[in-house]
C-alpha cells in the first residue's frame, strides 16, 4: 500500500513502524492534488476542505477519524494597512487558493463572526484548486504568473492576505485584533476546534485494512502523549466536523450539509 503522510508528532511512530510504502515528503499539502486527482495513494493525509470537495465531486475516498493537524486560523489574515475585518469589503485579499482549508476557515469566520460580505471582496489566488472540478466564485481572480503573495501585499497590490505562517515581527499585522483571544472566544462559541488535516483512504482499501491503519495511528498518538489538540474517533470529532461542514456549505462550496457518518462510509 502506498501512503502520503507529513511529519507530525502524532504520526512519527506510525511512519517508523507501519509496513507501508511512504512517499518521501516531510510536508503533505503540496501533494494533495496527487491524492484527489490521480488517486495515487491508498492512505493519505488530506486537508478537511479538500476532502469535502473531493466527496462532493465523487472521488472514491473516505475519512478515518484521525486528526493530524489543527490550528486556529485567526492570526493568518494579515495586512500592512491596519485594516479590521469589516474594512475588507471592497478590498483585494490574497489567498493561496480559494479552496484551501486555512482560507476557507478564515472566510467563514469573517462572514459568521464579523458580518463581512464575502461577495464584496476581490479574492486573488495563486494556485489552482486541489480538486480539479471545483470552480472558483466569480469574485476570484488569479494573480499574474510569477507573482508572490507576500511581495504583492508589501507593494500595495493587495490590501490583505491569508498567509501560511504566522508573522512574528515586521509590517504584517493581524486583521483580527488579539487573534489568540479571538481564537479562544471562537472555541467557546462553537464548542469546536478548527481541523486542518485528517487521514483518508481509498474506497478500495478494505475495512479490515483501514481498521488496522487506524489502530496503528492511535498507538502512534499514544506514544506522542495523546495530545488533546489531535482528537481521534468519530464522536470525539463530531462537533469539529459539523462546524467545518457548515462553514464550507455556507460558502456554497458543497451542495449540502453532509452528515458526519457519511464522511466515513
Amino acid at each position: 500500500m502506498k501512503a502520503l503522510l507529513g511529519d507530525h508528532a502524532v504520526t512519527k511512530h506510525f511512519k517508523e513502524t507501519a509496513p507501508l510504502e511512504f512517499a518521501d515528503v516531510s510536508v503533505a499539502h503540496p501533494h494533495f492534488k496527487r491524492v484527489v486527482r490521480d488517486l495515487e495513494f491508498d492512505f493519505a493525509e488530506l486537508a478537511v476542505v479538500t476532502f469535502l470537495l473531493a466527496k462532493a465531486h465523487g472521488k472514491p475516498l473516505r475519512l478515518l477519524p484521525a486528526v493530524v493537524m489543527t490550528r486556529f486560523q485567526h492570526p493568518f489574515l494579515v495586512s500592512t494597512k491596519g485594516l479590521r475585518p469589516r474594512d475588507l469589503e471592497g478590498k483585494r485579499v490574497g489567498e493561496r487558493s480559494h479552496s484551501v482549508t486555512t482560507a476557507t476557515w478564515v472566510r467563514g469566520m469573517l462572514e459568521q463572526d464579523y458580518g463581512v460580505d464575502l461577495d464584496r471582496i476581490e479574492w486573488v489566488t495563486f494556485e489552482e484548486p486541489h480538486v480539479a472540478e471545483f470552480v472558483d466564485p466569480p469574485n476570484v481572480r488569479r494573480a499574474p504568473a510569477g507573482k508572490e503573495i507576500t511581495k504583492m501585499l508589501l507593494s500595495g497590490e493587495l490590501d490583505a492576505a491569508i498567509v501560511g505562517e504566522r508573522p512574528i515581527d515586521g509590517p504584517l499585522k493581524p486583521v483580527i485584533a488579539d487573534p489568540d483571544a479571538a481564537a479562544e472566544a471562537w472555541r467557546r462559541k462553537y464548542g469546536a476546534i478548527q481541523i486542518n488535516h485528517m487521514v483518508a483512504v481509498k474506497n478500495t482499501v478494505s475495512r479490515e485494512q483501514s481498521d488496522a491503519i487506524f489502530r496503528q495511528l492511535l498507538e502512534s498518538r499514544r506514544v506522542a502523549g495523546s495530545p488533546p489538540s489531535h482528537p481521534f474517533g468519530i464522536e470525539e470529532n463530531r462537533r469539529n466536523l459539523e462546524v467545518a461542514i457548515d462553514s464550507v456549505y455556507r460558502q456554497k462550496m458543497i451542495p449540502r450539509r453532509y452528515a458526519v457518518e457519511e464522511l466515513f462510509e
